[in-house]
């Protein structure tokens, strides 16, 4: 994945808008975690999809027909850095709906659910 795909800017929700949206429970929204399976065993929040950056080879070519390019897609990484390139690549993807969750799941073991572990 190359950076600067796109120009846009891409939408950001809050952890603490994250956790209302999982409380919710729209089977319609898409989750995608793209942390690396070792940063996924260490702290996870349960519903997430991992594809992980460092295989973006591996499933790219899958994306469009397993996520729906105008559902909703919230996208998880650690800080909020590798989530954003993966939003934006969705977007040059037809994706319509994309956002990036500020502070990933760092913010949201801090401020929504400190049961999950920090590393």
């Amino acid at each position: 994945m190359t950076r600067n795909i796109s120009d846009q800017p891409i939408a950001q929700i809050s952890v603490e808008e994250l956790a209302q949206r999982l409380a919710d429970n729209d089977a319609s929204i898409q989750f995608i975690d793209v942390r690396e399976p070792q940063e996924v065993a260490l702290a996870k929040i349960n519903g997430f999809v991992n594809l992980p950056l460092s295989e973006f080879t591996q499933w790219a070519d899958q994306v469009p027909a397993k996520f729906n390019p105008h559902a909703e897609t919230l996208v998880l990484c650690h800080h909020g850095i590798r989530s954003a390139q993966m939003c934006q690549w969705l977007v040059t993807q037809g994706f319509t709906n994309v956002k990036n969750i500020a502070g990933g799941i760092d913010a949201y073991s801090i401020l929504v659910d400190r049961s999950i572990p920090q590393y």
